[in-house]
């Protein structure tokens, strides 16, 4: 160390004793209550800085909570579509999972229905009419007055009873096949739940009103399901009536261009006839003779089978058809046509309700078409693609399955066709694979 610095040192010592010395006299001079207001100063200085921190954490948590609130909303939105989807899931379990109906009623049209279901509504009002719809105590006062109180209880039934009344409407306006054992226990819960809301006031729907709402819902399905039924049988009669009117048609057009037909060779065999009569030996004239007589007895045969087929309705044709394009393997139509040719029938058949025309797999003219049709139908009930709706003739059997009960209720010889053209399927599906 230097002399300088050494000086520096003690300069420093004695400005550093001096400073202590000033620091004691100034400390000794305060008085107790400058003392306080020291204390009282470092501690608002000390409160400020911890309202300053405290401000400062307060603008932090304000910034998380305004980060958080937008997560939240997003997440309710979020929530929102998934309970969206939920409903459309459980519609989709409600279809898997609907129990088969056990109608109750007999009805034989729909209109009867619709006269059960008016009985239903008008004993429904009657009872509503009569206090027996719902349940109250009438033991309440308001403010000591006891008339205010049934007033109160009055008014409470009537609340709950038209929102009960609302989600019946509701559900009986909307079952169907697939809901209606939901609809059932949604209509048992409503009841439930009002019961649970006029608890205080013991207030209940009763079960004389609810067995009728619950009777209303089977006669509205029912009736539901009797005017699609008749509307189905409707449809099929006039198919039937359209399909009558195009074979009496078909029969009378062959009638007239065969008896055209006939009337011209009935002229030139008369015309042959003197021809012969001056040429009994002519060699070419007893040819044309015998194929003129041949021809005239084929025409004769014509008009024989369509007067059969006119007088018999029962004669047509059974044909068992297949479209792989649309309906897979072993799936077959079984049906029966009077139309003199049947192929008609069959490119019906195939129109713009399929992708594909229909192959046709055996074709048998019957005098009892519909005998034969109904035995193959009858063997085949329980193998039925559509087992609802008894007009659908496609069944899901092998071709060797049909022929089994063909030849056990057909006494002919039937040609089958077993593997199917399926021309514009197997092209379409080369045509995708490449």
């Amino acid at each position: 160390m230097g002399f300088f610095d050494l000086l520096k040192g003690n300069h420093y010592k004695e400005e550093l004793e001096k400073s202590q010395t000033e620091y004691d006299s100034l400390k000794n001079s305060i008085t107790p209550d400058m003392q306080d207001a020291l204390s009282l100063k470092n501690s608002i200085s000390s409160l400020q800085d911890n309202i300053t921190s405290t401000q400062n954490t307060l603008n932090d948590l304000l910034g998380i909570i305004e980060s958080k609130n937008e997560e939240i909303s997003s997440l309710d939105s979020i929530i929102e579509e998934k309970q969206r989807q939920i409903i459309c899931l459980e519609d989709e379990i409600l279809v898997q999972e609907f129990g088969l109906y056990k109608p109750k009623f007999d009805f034989a049209n729909a209109l009867d229905y619709k006269d059960a279901l008016s009985q239903v509504r008008d004993h429904q009002k009657y009872l509503i009419k009569n206090n027996r719809a719902v349940n109250g105590s009438t033991n309440w006062a308001v403010n000591g007055n006891a008339t205010k109180g049934k007033k109160m209880v009055t008014d409470t039934q009537k609340l709950l009873l038209r929102a009960f009344n609302n989600e019946c409407d509701e559900l009986v306006s909307k079952v169907k096949y697939t809901n209606f054992d939901a609809s059932l226990n949604k209509i048992k819960k409503s009841a439930e739940t009002i019961s649970k809301l006029g608890n205080v006031m013991e207030i209940s729907i009763t079960q004389e009103y609810l067995r009728s709402k619950e009777r209303e819902l089977r006669l509205a399905f029912e009736y539901q399901c009797k005017k699609q039924q008749e509307k189905e049988e409707a449809k099929a009669a006039r198919q039937e009536q359209r399909e009558q009117a195009k074979v009496q048609k078909e029969l009378e057009e062959q009638r007239n261009r065969i008896e055209k037909e006939q009337t011209h060779y009935l002229t030139a065999y008369e015309k042959l006839k003197i021809q012969l009569s001056q040429h009994p030996d002519d060699a070419d004239l007893l040819n044309k003779k015998r194929e003129m007589e041949q021809h005239l007895s084929d025409i004769n045969k014509s008009l024989n089978d369509i007067d059969y087929r006119q007088a018999n309705m029962r004669a047509g044709y059974v044909y068992v058809i297949s479209n792989i394009g649309a309906f897979g393997e072993n799936v077959y139509k079984i049906g029966m046509t009077r139309r003199l040719d049947p192929q008609d029938r069959i490119d019906e058949l195939g129109d713009a309700s399929v992708p594909f025309n229909f192959d046709v797999h055996a074709m048998i003219f019957s005098d009892d078409a519909p005998a034969l049709e109904n035995a193959l139908h009858h063997a085949f009930e329980n193998k039925k693609v559509n087992m609802v709706n008894q007009r659908r003739e496609f069944f899901n059997v092998t071709l060797e399955e049909i022929k089994k009960v063909i030849k056990e209720n057909f006494d002919k010889t039937v040609e089958f066709i077993d593997v199917p053209d399926a021309e514009q399927y197997r092209i379409s599906q080369k045509m995708k694979n490449q």
